[in-house]
């Protein structure tokens, strides 16, 4: 059974940092991709970066492009994603996902999810 647990959320002021971190369970899982997705309030959720189990390909919004950056500890299962010059627009709750595809693109998508952490962009 795939389990993922998401943690790091937590409320910063523009401009700040966070790192949000994902605890991945994924039995006897070897090829996919894994996925951070954010929904704002009245929004639709959204792709924000992905990383591949196969070769450590990675994928980023434009929205987020130069800001996050998403890594992997393969020995952790644990994948993490550094938010930097955070602004209000992040704001968001974020979850993370495996795509069983295995790759990471624009029209990324999850098979599995984690329950989400909020994260609160404001001064």
């Amino acid at each position: 059974q795939v389990q993922l647990e998401e943690s790091g959320g937590d409320l910063v002021q523009p401009g700040g940092s966070l790192r949000l971190s994902c605890a991945v369970d994924t039995g006897d899982l070897d090829y996919y991709a894994i996925g951070w997705f954010r929904q704002a309030p009245g929004k639709e959720r959204e792709g924000v970066s992905c990383i591949t189990t196969s070769d450590g390909s990675t994928y980023y919004a434009d929205s987020v492009k130069g800001r996050f950056t998403i890594s992997r500890d393969k020995a952790k299962n644990t994948v993490f994603m550094q938010m930097n010059n955070l602004k209000p627009d992040d704001t968001a709750v974020y979850y993370c996902g495996i795509d069983l595809r295995g790759f990471c693109r624009y029209d990324m998508g999850a098979d599995y999810w984690g329950q989400g952490t909020q994260v609160t962009v404001s001064s």
